[in-house]
């Protein structure tokens, strides 16, 4: 067979199988037959690969290579998506369409929103939600400042056993906070702040883990800029949040979200050292909102939303500076 001739067909048979390939999966995900869903991938991956052996160029074997790849991350990104779609269109389901076999995709009304009016009904989310904004903001704040403190500390000033202070710090990272649940449960408790938003807020008002990322960011920022300053009357206090801050911003920018995810999302403390329905935050707030409602899934994912759907969207509007923010701090200069 001539080349030519043989080279398209080959790539006939290749656009014919993706396209086949295509057919079986739009075919699966809109629940056709299952027999034309089987048949429609066999011929299109039967099409495909004898494609590929007639026409095996070096363009044929790029672009399935990274046919192949966008397929994967598609997948990956639909299964990891799925749960959240799940969760917000199971939201505005009713009851009987809830128990429903097989389920619905999608709701017969995205306007339904009666399961949220009795979640707010049956427990104080309002009042769980105020709990969470307050102490994620209290958290925040003073994680930055302690962090932005020591982290110029350690890369700028110059004071006997900095390195070793240090290197103790960062070993302190390798244990676990649950093994320190117990020591700071006792010191709550002896001082009196035991259900109160103080216990919420104190014992995460510092990070070593965040301090090492703006310190590797800091420790970039060359000494003849911190001594040319120097010179002109600058002093310390006016260099760090005049100079070094503005420098740093898309690591604190990471740093702050991370800090807010985590305090956000914390419900093993809480659960310990809060007793009052008044003082719950969100996460915990669900915990013992799943007692009070049974098996009315409806609700229960109409209040997962309420707890989750806040995080989400600050993630996907500051995803890129907090992966820029890690990158950056883990790099030194």
């Amino acid at each position: 067979m001539d080349k030519t001739v043989k080279k398209r067909l080959g790539t006939g048979l290749y656009i014919s199988g993706i396209l086949l390939l295509t057919a079986s999966l739009i075919f699966f995900l809109i629940q056709y037959s299952r027999a034309a869903v089987f048949s429609l991938g066999i011929l299109g991956s039967l099409a495909a690969i004898a494609g590929l052996w007639l026409n095996h160029s070096y363009h044929t074997k790029q672009h399935t290579f990274h046919g192949i790849t966008y397929v994967l991350l598609t997948l990956g990104m639909l299964i990891m998506l799925f749960p959240f779609y799940w969760m917000i269109s199971s939201s505005f389901k009713t009851a009987a369409e809830m128990s429903i076999f097989p389920p619905s995709w999608t709701p017969r009304n995205w306007l339904n929103f009666e399961n949220f009016r009795l979640v707010f009904k049956t427990a104080p989310f309002e009042r769980y939600f105020i709990n969470s904004v307050v102490v994620t903001f209290s958290s925040v704040v003073t994680t930055a400042t302690t962090t932005i403190l020591a982290a110029f500390a350690f890369s700028r000033l110059k004071f006997p056993g900095r390195e070793i202070i240090f290197s103790f710090l960062l070993s302190m990272m390798m244990v676990p906070f649950e093994m320190l649940i117990i020591t700071n449960y006792q010191t709550i408790i002896k001082v009196g702040l035991n259900d109160t938003r103080f216990a919420l807020i104190i014992p995460f008002t510092s990070s070593i883990f965040y301090m090492y990322i703006l310190r590797n960011i800091l420790s970039t920022i060359p000494d003849g800029l911190y001594w040319s300053a120097r010179v002109d009357g600058c002093t310390n206090w006016r260099y760090l949040w005049k100079i070094m801050v503005p420098i740093a911003k898309p690591s604190l920018v990471t740093i702050i979200l991370l800090n807010g995810l985590a305090s956000w999302n914390s419900f093993m403390w809480p659960l310990l050292v809060i007793k009052s329905d008044a003082q719950r935050t969100l996460p915990f707030g669900l915990y013992t909102f799943t007692t009070e409602v049974g098996a009315n899934n409806e609700l229960l994912l109409a209040a997962s939303t309420i707890v989750v759907l806040p995080m989400v969207i600050l993630f996907l509007f500051s995803r890129k500076q907090i992966v820029n923010g890690v990158a950056r701090g883990g790099i030194k200069g």
